[in-house]
């Protein structure tokens, strides 16, 4: 690939840097040390010619010296030669109580290192029993441009890796991406350097621990961090995408504002700010992975200062299934008719919420409905119903039109926005999510946000921001020969690290690996049928869809009556077992009933769980396992009731690509 702009940037600043480490080579450095609360992770910080940062388990490094900067348009570089002038220890024992939540209480406790220096900036190392973050603070006057900045994460040996890698970069739509990828699992030293990586990526480790995973938290009016090869110091570094000055309307049919011209810095921001936190997370045990709160721990506080309004729920959706109901006297499609009988279907199964998709209004007019849509006769009829509509939009249109729009449709009563193909996260893009989350909070509407970056904690911000994609969900799978189910068992413990997904589970149509063929208005599911139940206990998603259409799930009574009885947002979670891309077992609370889901890749095994989540008194438990022939026909499952108490175990065999999901409620 043609050496890009960015590059050349990056290459004369490690030139520079190098060449003032040889003539400063006798600068002396001071260090500085810290553990975690457990006292099992020690970071070491030394100022110098450079800032540099290490992170040890139990005296072991996990990452080696790591050198952190950040460069200015006046020349400053935050971190070359840093002047500490004083350093404030601190340490933190409390409890956080998210809005919107896989748990209700967070446990929130590290120590922290502040570093203040001339130049008039800190540096904030901060250190979890779970992980290490760190970010800088500046505290200038007016506005900065920030040209770069220096993130690196060096390892000890070769380790495995598990990589997206952006999807579009080598086609010359540089930084344009849905964000949407497999996971290339290969060693670090075979990281395709003509590509970049997109966060979460998930390292493997040796000597006492799992996994160490790189995120990043609060990423407030700055671009997200990609990763690349750093191949002089085995381990990745940082790239960003510069600003965009100039974009068209290109990409999928038009969808996308696509920039034509960047600038030669990644952001214009305040002088007196905090930056993102780069993070890195240790897990001992792949199964740690799962119920991590790292992202939500290092968020902003909600900015809602009454969130009684926002109420979480299931969806019932239309696009996945092409709007292919059957058995009713009208057309069925993007018209009223259809819309009013998703409305009486999920009013029947006590589905909160169902979504007009693409296609109700002019494509890049969201105040002109098509002539199909009655949009106030279906609003009507879903007050009637007890069901809220969500409206399907594109981001450039509602980064243009939201002050009129956002007043028009909540006045009506359309209860939020589903908001889609923003395809980039450069500062511009991540400036405006904050800015629609909060003016849609103005007027009580949710948001969910499609064709998006991961998350960063905006859903503790904004705890009006109920969905997030950044996952290759199952839009694509309907389409897409490619492994779908160790992408399956693989995100729970990677992408879903970063905050919740929206991978809109539910098929109804499951096959096995060899019977699965792309369909667009039939589509199915690799996996069985138990796996797209699991998918809706594993799977934190507080606007959690049904993807198939209404005559699928009247035809699978039994199923539907479970999946819309799980719950999408809890009082407590528990990961129970797991292995990256192999499986995974978790167990959520909610009023005082618990939820199982296990989810299996394509190996058949035997799982045996422990019950002691439980707690006191005994169980009435409803299972739905793989059927004794889900290894040919992925349908098949049992259903089993049976009484339960902590005291027992629950042995489950799951079939390839197979499943289990159950719910357990006391027996009075």
């Amino acid at each position: 690939m043609q050496t890009t702009r960015y590059a050349k940037a990056a290459i004369t600043a490690l030139m520079l840097m190098m060449s003032a480490s040889s003539l400063l080579a006798t600068e002396t450095a001071t260090t500085y040390d810290l553990t975690s609360p457990d006292s099992t992770l020690s970071l070491r910080i030394t100022a110098g010619a450079t800032l540099e940062w290490s992170l040890h388990h139990n005296g072991r490094v996990v990452i080696a010296p790591s050198a952190i900067s950040m460069t200015l348009s006046d020349g400053t570089v935050l971190g070359a030669h840093a002047s500490v002038t004083r350093v404030d220890s601190a340490s933190f024992s409390g409890v956080i109580k998210p809005v919107i939540y896989k748990k209700s209480i967070i446990r929130d406790e590290y120590r922290q290192l502040t570093l203040h220096c001339t130049d008039a900036y800190d540096v904030v190392f901060r250190l979890y029993n779970e992980g290490m973050a760190y970010r800088f603070i500046t505290k200038k006057p007016g506005e900065i441009t920030v040209m770069n900045e220096e993130a690196n994460f060096n390892f000890t040996e070769d380790h495995q890796t598990f990589i997206p890698y952006l999807e579009d970069f080598r086609d010359g739509k540089q930084f344009n991406s849905a964000f949407e990828s497999h996971y290339q699992e290969i060693p670090l030293s075979r990281f395709d350097t003509t590509q970049l990586a997109f966060l979460p990526l998930l390292v493997e480790l040796k000597g006492g621990v799992s996994k160490a995973a790189i995120l990043e938290a609060d990423l407030d009016d700055y671009p997200g961090m990609f990763l690349t090869l750093n191949r002089a110091h085995n381990g990745l570094t940082s790239v960003f995408a510069p600003y965009p000055l100039e974009t068209k309307r290109g990409g999928f049919s038009g969808f996308n504002l696509m920039p034509t011209r960047r600038a030669d810095y990644i952001a214009r921001t305040q002088g007196t700010r905090s930056f993102p936190w780069r993070v890195v997370v240790i897990a001992r045990q792949d199964k740690d992975l799962l119920n991590s709160d790292i992202v939500q721990k290092l968020a902003s506080p909600s900015r809602i200062a009454d969130p009684s309004w926002i109420t979480p729920g299931q969806v019932a959706w239309d696009w996945w299934n092409d709007w292919n109901i059957t058995h009713v006297n009208f057309r069925a499609g993007i018209n009223t008719e259809t819309y009013k009988y998703y409305i009486d279907f999920a009013a029947a199964h006590h589905i909160r919420y169902i979504v007009i998709d693409e296609g109700w209004s002019e494509t890049y007019d969201l105040t002109k409905p098509q002539s199909s849509i009655n949009l106030r006769e279906i609003l009507a009829h879903g007050r009637k119903k007890g069901v809220d509509v969500i409206l399907w939009a594109l981001w450039q249109n509602v980064a243009r039109q939201m002050d009129t729009v956002f007043a028009m449709y909540s006045k009506m009563g359309v209860k939020g926005f589903k908001i889609d193909f923003f395809d980039r996260d450069d500062q511009a893009v991540v400036a405006s999510t904050y800015e629609i989350a909060k003016k849609a909070a103005e007027y009580h509407l949710l948001v969910d946000y499609h064709g998006i970056f991961k998350p960063t904690g905006l859903q503790r911000t904004y705890p009006n921001v109920i969905g997030y994609e950044g996952v290759k969900g199952l839009e694509h799978m309907k389409w897409n020969p490619e492994d779908a189910v160790r992408y399956a068992v693989s995100i729970p413990f990677i992408r879903m690290m970063a905050g919740p997904m929206d991978y809109t589970p539910g098929a109804m149509r499951n096959t096995t690996r060899g019977n699965f063929k792309p369909s667009n208005s039939l589509p199915m599911s690799q996996g069985t049928r138990c796996q797209q139940l699991a998918m809706y206990v594993v799977y934190e998603a507080p606007l959690q869809m049904l993807s198939d259409n209404p005559t699928a799930y009247m035809k699978e009574a039994e199923c539907t009556e479970f999946i819309t009885s799980v719950p999408t947002v809890y009082d407590e979670s528990i990961a129970l077992d797991g292995k990256v891309g192999d499986y995974a077992a978790v167990a959520r609370k909610k009023s005082g009933v618990w939820y199982l889901g296990a989810m299996n890749n394509w190996d058949a095994r035997d799982l045996t769980l422990d019950c002691s989540f439980l707690g006191e008194g005994r169980y009435k438990a409803v299972i739905f396992k793989d059927g004794i022939n889900a290894d040919r026909d992925a349908t098949d499952y049992q259903k089993e009731q049976r009484t339960v108490s902590a005291h027992d175990t629950l042995t489950i065999h799951l079939a390839p690509g197979g499943g289990c999901a159950a719910r357990f409620e006391k027996i009075r």
